[in-house]
C-alpha cells in the first residue's frame, strides 16, 4: 500500500513539472510590446541671404576730450578769487582759475619797466640833434609808455645807423629784459582755457604754492571720447567718421557717437587697433562705463544664426521631407552669440533652435504656427 502511494506522489510530481515548465515556455516565447516612436517637433527657418552687416562689440570709459591738468610754474600764496577752486566749480573761457600773490615780483617788473624808459628817454636829446628824422618816432613811443600796462614794441628800426645807436646803449636787451619779466609775472595768474569745469582741486586759498606743483584738473564737459580696442582684422576696414551706437551698462540709455580718430599702429602685445569714439550729451559724465558697436563692413549674400547651431565640422542640419541632414557652410564672421554663413543656398530649410541628441537622419516633425481667427 504504501509503494502504491509513493508511486502515485511521484506521478503527480512529474505532471506538475511538466505542466510548470510548459508554462514557463510559453511565456517565454510571448512577444514584446513595441515602443511607439516619438517624433520631435522642431521650430524651423527658411533661408533668404541677405547683406549682413559686421557689428563689431567694445567697451571702455569716458574721458574729457579736452582735458587740462593745471600745474604752477612760480611760487607764492594762493589768494582768493571770484569763485572757490573746488571740484565741480564751472568758469567760462578767461576767468581766473588761481591768482597766486605777485605783489613783490610785480615790484621788480616795474623797476625794470621804470629803468627801459630811462633809458630811452636819456637818448632823445641825441636823437633830435643826430637823427632828426626818426626822434618824432620814439617821442610818440614814450608818449604811449605807460608803467601799468604791457610794455608796447619798440618802433622799427629804419636804418642800420639807427640799429646800432640804439643797440648800443642797451635798449634793446633792456627791452626784452622787461618782457621775459612780464611774461613770467602772467604766470602769477592762471586763466581757463576754454569753458569747463573743475574736476579735481589739490590746493587751497591762502596754502604757500611751489614750482611745478600739480594744482588741479580742468575739463570741457561737452565732448567726451571712448578709447576702445578692436581686433587687427578690422585695421584698414574701420573708418574715420563712422556713425557708432552706444548704450549704458543698464541698456537703458542711448547715445550716437562717432568714429574721431583711429591709431595707425597695432598693439604688439595684444595684437590690436585703438580706435576713439566721440560722442557729446549732456547726461554723460566723464569716467561712466558705456559700450558700443561699431560697423566694420558688410557681408553680402550671407545669413546670421546662432553660433550653437553650427556643429564642430562646419556644418548645419537642414529639413529635408522631415528627415534631419546636415550641409557644408562657410563661415565668416563669429560674434559673441551669432554666426554669418555664406554659400547657403536660398529657400533651404534649416533648424531655428538647436535640438538636443540631433542627428542625420532623425525623423522631425516642423513646427507650425496656428492663428487664431
Amino acid at each position: 500500500m504504501r509503494k502504491i502511494i509513493l508511486s502515485i506522489l511521484g506521478v503527480l510530481f512529474i505532471i506538475g513539472a511538466f505542466i510548470i515548465a510548459k508554462n514557463l515556455i510559453d511565456n517565454k516565447n510571448k512577444p514584446r510590446p513595441v515602443a511607439a516612436k516619438v517624433i520631435k517637433t522642431v521650430f524651423t527657418d527658411t533661408v533668404k541671404n541677405t547683406t549682413i552687416p559686421i557689428v563689431i562689440p567694445a567697451n571702455g570709459n569716458l574721458t574729457a576730450k579736452q582735458r587740462v591738468e593745471i600745474y604752477s610754474e612760480v611760487q607764492g600764496v594762493f589768494r582768493n578769487g571770484s569763485y572757490l577752486f573746488k571740484p565741480g566749480q564751472t568758469y567760462r573761457k578767461g576767468q581766473t582759475l588761481i591768482r597766486v600773490d605777485a605783489s613783490e615780483y610785480y615790484a621788480s617788473v616795474q623797476s625794470s619797466k621804470s629803468g627801459l624808459y630811462n633809458s630811452i628817454a636819456a637818448i632823445m636829446p641825441d636823437l633830435r640833434l643826430d637823427f632828426p628824422d626818426i626822434f618824432s618816432k620814439w617821442q610818440s613811443y614814450l608818449n604811449s609808455f605807460d608803467l601799468n600796462k604791457t610794455t608796447p614794441k619798440l618802433p622799427e628800426m629804419s636804418s642800420d645807423k639807427e640799429n646800432y645807436f640804439i643797440t648800443g646803449r642797451g635798449i634793446i636787451t633792456s627791452y626784452y629784459n622787461v618782457k621775459n619779466l612780464e611774461q613770467r609775472l602772467s604766470k602769477y595768474t592762471i586763466s581757463a582755457p576754454f569753458n569747463g569745469i573743475l574736476t579735481e582741486a589739490l590746493a587751497t586759498e591762502g596754502s604757500l604754492i611751489r614750482s611745478g606743483q600739480k594744482l588741479g584738473e580742468f575739463i570741457n564737459p561737452s565732448v567726451y571720447e571712448m578709447e576702445v580696442s578692436i581686433s587687427k582684422t578690422f585695421a584698414n576696414i574701420l573708418k574715420v567718421g563712422e556713425s557708432v551706437a552706444l548704450t549704458n551698462l543698464d541698456k537703458t540709455e542711448s547715445y550716437t557717437g562717432k568714429v574721431s580718430r583711429v591709431n595707425g599702429s597695432i598693439d604688439a602685445t595684444t595684437q590690436t587697433i585703438t580706435a576713439f569714439i566721440e560722442v557729446t550729451d549732456d547726461n554723460l559724465k566723464e569716467g561712466m562705463y558705456l559700450e558700443a558697436n561699431l560697423n566694420a563692413k558688410s557681408i553680402d549674400n550671407a545669413i546670421e544664426i546662432n553660433r550653437n547651431l553650427l556643429t564642430d565640422n562646419q556644418e548645419i542640419f537642414v529639413i529635408k521631407d522631415s528627415i534631419l541632414d546636415v550641409i557644408p557652410a562657410k563661415p565668416v564672421h563669429f560674434s559673441d552669440t551669432k554666426v554669418v554663413l555664406q554659400d547657403v543656398p536660398n529657400g533651404t530649410v534649416i533648424l531655428k533652435r538647436q535640438v538636443p541628441g540631433a542627428y542625420s537622419g532623425m525623423i522631425v516633425k516642423p513646427f507650425v504656427e496656428t492663428k487664431d481667427n
